[in-house]
C-alpha cells in the first residue's frame, strides 16, 4: 500500500483557515453580481430580458459541470486529502473570473463558467474539512460558520463590486481575479490538511461519477429523504442568483451600486444569523425545529419579495428572510452523522452534485419565468412571479419535512429519519 504522511496535528485554527478561505472565495465572487447583467448586455447587445435569460444557460452551463465533477472532487479529497483540491478550486476561480475580464464574446464567458463549475466550489471541501476537525455534536454550529463566512463574502463582495462597476463591467472581474489570486497564495503556505491517512480510502470510479450520487445517498439509511428536501431547497433558492439584480433592475430602477448594497445587506443578514445564532440555536431548539423555522421564515420571504412595493421593503424582507440560512447547515450536519468519517469528502461531494443539478434546472427555470414575463411585447408584465412559484416549492419542501421528519413538531434533539 502506498505510505501517506499523516497530516500534522490540527485545531480549530484549521478551521479558522477554512473560512477565511471561503470568505475571500465569496469575496471574489460577489463582486461581479452587480456587474454580470451590464456585461452581458454590453457583449452580447441585447437588452435586460434577454440578458437574464442568457444568464441562466451560463449558469446551466456552470452547474451541468460542477454536476459532473462535484463527486469527483469529492472523492479525491477523501483519497489526496482536502488541502490540494480545495487550492484547486480557488485556482480555478482565478482563472475563470480573467476570462470573464477578457472575454471578446459571449462564448468566453461561457468557457470560464464551465472551467469554474469543473474546478468545483470551496464549500464542498470546506465542509469535508469541518467534518474532519469538529466534534460530531458541534458539527451544525462550524457549518454555520461557514455560511456566515459566506454572508460576510456577500456583505464586501457586491458592496465593492457596485463601487468599481462605476468605472467599467470588466475592473470587478480583475479585482476578483486579484483576491484568487491572493487566495491561492494564502492558502498554499497556510492551509492545513486535515484528512488523516488512516481515515484516507481507495479512488473508486464507480462511486465518484455523478450518477453514483443517488448510490451513495441510498447506501446510508435515512439519508434520502432529507437529501431530497435539500434538492427542492437548492432549486427553489437557485432564484437568487438566477434573477435579484435584473429583478431590482426591472422592478425597482435599481443602478449597480444599489444591485450591490441590496446584497451586502443580505450578506450581513446570512453572517448575523448562521455565525451568531447557529449554534445556540441548534443548542436551545434541536436542528429539526430549526429547520422547520427556517423553511417557515422561506416561504414567508418569498411572498413577501413578490408583493414587496419599494426597496425599503425588500431590505425588511432581507432580514426576516435570514433564519432560512440555517437549514442547510442544519440538515448537512444531520446527513454528516449518518456516514463513516472515510466517506465525508464523498458525502460533501454528492451534496455538491445534487446541488449543481438543482440549481442547473432552477436557474434556468427561474432565468426563463422572469425572462417570459418581462419581454416589452407581453400583454402582462410582471418582475415578481418567479417569488410566487418559488414560495409554492418552499411550502411543499416544509410539507415533506414534516412527514419524514416527524419529531420536527416536538422540537425533539434526535435526528431519527423515516424512510
Amino acid at each position: 500500500m502506498e505510505s501517506v504522511a499523516a497530516p500534522k496535528p490540527v485545531s480549530k485554527n484549521a478551521i479558522v483557515f477554512v473560512l477565511i478561505t471561503v470568505l475571500l472565495d465569496i469575496i471574489g465572487f460577489g463582486i461581479i453580481i452587480p456587474v454580470l447583467p451590464q456585461l452581458i448586455e454590453s457583449i452580447g447587445q441585447i437588452n435586460l430580458a434577454d440578458a437574464a435569460i442568457m444568464a441562466g444557460w451560463m449558469a446551466f452551463a456552470y452547474a451541468i459541470a460542477q454536476f459532473a465533477c462535484g463527486p469527483l472532487m469529492g472523492n479525491l479529497s477523501d483519497r489526496f486529502g482536502r488541502r490540494p483540491m480545495l487550492l484547486l478550486a480557488i485556482a480555478g476561480l482565478g482563472l475563470d473570473y480573467l476570462l470573464h475580464a477578457l472575454a471578446p464574446t459571449l462564448f468566453w464567458i461561457f468557457v470560464g463558467r464551465v472551467l469554474a463549475g469543473v474546478c468545483g466550489a470551496s464549500w464542498t471541501i470546506a465542509n469535508a474539512f469541518i467534518t474532519d476537525v469538529a466534534p460530531v455534536e458541534e458539527r451544525g454550529k462550524y457549518f454555520g460558520m461557514v455560511g456566515a463566512a459566506f454572508g460576510l463574502g456577500f456583505i464586501l463582495g457586491p458592496a465593492l463590486g457596485g463601487i468599481l462597476g462605476e468605472y467599467g463591467p470588466r475592473v470587478p472581474f480583475y479585482a476578483a481575479a486579484l483576491i484568487s489570486g491572493l487566495n491561492l497564495i494564502y492558502g498554499y503556505f497556510v492551509l492545513p490538511e486535515t484528512l488523516a491517512a488512516e481515515n484516507r480510502r481507495p479512488f473508486d470510479w464507480r462511486r465518484a461519477n455523478p450518477f453514483g450520487v443517488f448510490r451513495v445517498f441510498a447506501t446510508y439509511k435515512g439519508v434520502l429523504p432529507l437529501c431530497a428536501i435539500l434538492f427542492i431547497l437548492f432549486f427553489a433558492t437557485s432564484i437568487y442568483p438566477a434573477i435579484w439584480p435584473y429583478w431590482g433592475i426591472a422592478k425597482f430602477g435599481w443602478s449597480t451600486s444599489m444591485v450591490g448594497i441590496s446584497l451586502a445587506v443580505f450578506g450581513l443578514s446570512v453572517a448575523l444569523v448562521q455565525g451568531g445564532l447557529a449554534g445556540p440555536a441548534e443548542r436551545l431548539f434541536g436542528p429539526t425545529r430549526v429547520v422547520l423555522i427556517g423553511l417557515i421564515f422561506g416561504v414567508i420571504a418569498a411572498v413577501g419579495y413578490g408583493l414587496a412595493p419599494n426597496t425599503l421593503a425588500v431590505f425588511v424582507l432581507i432580514f426576516l428572510h435570514a433564519p432560512e440560512g440555517l437549514v442547510n447547515p442544519m440538515l448537512t450536519a444531520i446527513l454528516s452523522k449518518k456516514v463513516p468519517d472515510n466517506a465525508q469528502g464523498e458525502l460533501q461531494g454528492g451534496l455538491a452534485g445534487m446541488a449543481a443539478i438543482a440549481t442547473l434546472g432552477g436557474t434556468v427555470f427561474f432565468a426563463q419565468v422572469f425572462g417570459h414575463f418581462m419581454q416589452p411585447d407581453r400583454t402582462f408584465q410582471s418582475p415578481g412571479i418567479s417569488f410566487f412559484i418559488e414560495a409554492g416549492m418552499m411550502l411543499f419542501a416544509l410539507i415533506l419535512f414534516i412527514r419524514y421528519v416527524p419529531d420536527a413538531l416536538r422540537g425533539a434533539n434526535s435526528t431519527k429519519v423515516t424512510t
